[in-house]
This record gives structure tokens, C-alpha cells and sequence, in this order.
């Protein structure tokens, strides 16, 4: 994949992308995709990152942040370091399955959750955490595979995810409520001048209830302008969506790009890859000089002022 992305796509470095250089079955041309790094993240580092032994959390860093969004995992490992917190890489970790999931495929469902359930309860007493930077992957594991297996008549297997979705959480969600992180920001005593605004992904606010933990941390060290409307879907919509009915993505995303532009931001912030891809190239196709960062990124890069 790397290697043919030389070949069929060139780089918007600033934008955090790649743009078809010709036509594309099923992709369209002058799309801002995202792009591929050359290492992914879990054979970037480790599977013990040792910290000083305090603490130990594991994390399940998602496909796109582990092929295409890289620095999100980067950030994370960079924060654990600041807390002195040891984290554990699980590297036989599989996708969460919610693109199957959403497509029906629920084979596929079935066959990755529970390959997934069977490899987390292999650590999971040995870890306080198992930390997601991705709301639709957490929102999968910690709300959708109990409902899927309940649904299924598979009460047993509900049981199992149930039971670990105690030690489940979204990575601004735990370093809010379990962690210092928000009284070290604080100390930074540092506001960047870039104005930030906050989307809220449909399956933080909506599916988790989870809006003001990341502004509270992001706030110590960034002024923050809401937009107008931060509920609103951005239009990602799943691979469907993304694909055959890209036409309504791209409907979807024109009002979420012009209320970005109307809070006059330099940087777009959401706990989601998904929403990363769709709104960047919301902004892409309207030419609007905003970049996408997880908070958790941007974080990391308060830490390092």
C-alpha cells in the first residue's frame, strides 16, 4: 500500500493527506484522502514501554490511527511518559469491527470481537485501562459488540464484553478523570496563539456522553471557539458513504466545513479518525486553510512547550 502511494497519490503534507494524481475506481479525483505511513504504529514500538512502573494501561490504537494517523499513537506514548505511566501494546490486536458492523457483514463482526475478547481477557487483569483515542472504535467495543451478541443470542459472549468494558475508556476521557494530565497542562502556564474549535463525533457525545473531557484538558493551554454547531454529524457515514454514495458525503460536509471557517480556527479538533478523513477533505474540497489534530495530539504538543 505504502508503495503504490508513491506512484498514485501525492502528499498534502500541511493537511495531513493524499490526493489522487488520476481517476480512481470508486475514488474520485481532487479527493483528500488519508494518507499512508511507512510504519504502523504497532510495529513502530515495543510491546512494554516502560515508564517507571506506577502505573500500567494497555492501548488499542484503531486502524486509522495505526496505518494512516500515526502521531495520534506517537502523542499517546508521549503522554504516558510524561505521567510515568507503562503502557502495554497489545500487538495481536485485531480491528474492532465496526465497519463491518455498519455494513452488515456480521460474520466478520462475530469473528473479529470475539477474536478480540478472547486476546484482551489474555491482560486484562494485569492492566488499570485499556486506553482508545478513537470514538468509534471504543463506542464499538464498550457499547456495540454487548448489543451485537445480545441480539445474536449470544448472551454468553455479551457477558464477556460487558464485563470488560469496565476498563474500557476514550483517551481524553481517562486522562481527565484518572489522571493528573489536566493539573500539568495547567502548569505549563502556555496559550498558543492558534484558535482551536471542537467537533463532537457522533460516537463520543451521542453513543458515550462524551463532549466536555477533552475541551477540559484542551482548554489549560488552547483558547477554544465553539462553532456553531458541534453535534452536527460531519457526513463520514461509514464505507458506504465513503464510496458508492460518496456523493452524500460530500453534501453532508459542506455546512460542517463552513461553520469550521466561520469560527475563524486555525485548527479543527475531534477524538476520531473517521471525522479526521471527512471533514479534511470537507475543508479540502472547500478550500478552507483549517488542519485536523486529535486532541490527544494536540496535548502531546503542550506537554513539549
Amino acid at each position: 500500500g505504502y508503495t503504490f502511494k508513491t506512484c498514485g497519490f501525492k502528499d498534502d503534507n500541511k493537511k495531513g493527506g493524499m490526493i489522487p494524481r488520476f481517476p480512481i475506481p470508486i475514488i474520485k479525483s481532487g479527493r483528500l484522502l488519508p494518507s499512508l505511513s511507512k510504519t504502523s504504529f504497532l510495529n513502530k514500538y515495543p510491546e512494554e514501554i516502560d515508564n517507571g512502573g506506577k502505573r500500567r494501561v494497555a492501548i488499542f490504537i484503531g486502524c486509522l490511527a495505526n496505518y494512516n494517523y500515526t502521531t495520534i499513537g506517537d502523542s499517546l506514548i508521549e503522554i504516558f511518559k510524561e505521567l510515568e505511566i507503562d503502557a502495554f501494546i497489545p500487538k495481536e490486536q485485531k480491528c474492532c469491527s465496526a465497519p463491518a458492523y455498519f455494513t452488515g457483514d456480521f460474520y466478520t463482526v462475530e469473528t473479529l470481537s470475539k477474536q478480540n475478547i478472547e486476546y484482551f481477557e489474555t491482560f486484562i487483569d494485569d492492566v488499570e485501562a485499556i486506553i482508545i483515542p478513537e470514538a468509534t472504535c471504543s463506542a464499538m467495543i464498550k457499547h456495540d459488540w454487548e448489543i451485537f451478541f445480545n441480539n445474536h443470542g449470544m448472551s454468553d459472549w455479551a457477558k464477556r464484553a460487558k464485563k470488560l468494558n469496565e476498563k474500557i475508556f476514550m483517551a481524553t476521557e481517562w486522562f481527565e478523570k484518572h489522571t493528573e494530565l489536566k493539573e500539568i497542562l495547567a502548569s505549563k502556564n502556555i496559550k498558543f496563539e492558534d484558535t482551536i474549535t471542537y467537533h463532537d463525533a457522533c460516537h463520543a457525545k451521542k453513543v458515550q456522553g462524551l463532549h466536555k473531557e477533552p475541551r477540559a484538558l484542551l482548554s489549560q493551554n488552547y483558547n477554544i471557539k465553539e462553532m456553531s454547531d458541534s453535534d452536527r454529524c460531519c457526513g463520514f457515514g461509514g464505507v458506504t458513504m465513503q464510496t458508492e454514495k460518496y456523493h452524500f458525503a460530500q453534501l453532508a460536509g459542506v455546512p460542517k466545513a463552513k461553520m469550521i471557517d466561520d469560527t475563524g480556527a486555525k485548527i479543527v479538533s475531534a477524538e476520531c479518525s473517521a471525522c479526521r478523513m471527512q471533514i479534511s477533505n470537507s475543508l479540502h474540497q472547500a478550500d478552507v486553510d483549517v488542519v485536523f489534530k486529535n486532541p490527544v495530539e494536540l496535548i502531546a504538543e503542550a506537554l513539549k512547550s
